[in-house]
């Protein structure tokens, strides 16, 4: 399970880089997308989390 948290937390230090790069380069397309998608995965992480916890 810890692989599984580990391969999120990495997406998502990709997507805050691609709003670096989206900002270096001036492009709002690729920012949003980076934006969008540190939401979407930092949820799924806390979801997974939280669901991981009522289980045990």
């Amino acid at each position: 399970m810890n692989i599984i948290f580990f391969f999120i937390a990495l997406l998502t230090a990709f997507a805050i880089c691609g709003i670096g790069i989206a900002i270096g380069e001036k492009s709002w397309l690729i920012f949003l997308i980076s934006i969008v998608s540190v939401f979407l995965l930092m949820g799924y992480g806390f979801t997974l989390k939280k669901k991981q916890r009522e289980r045990s």
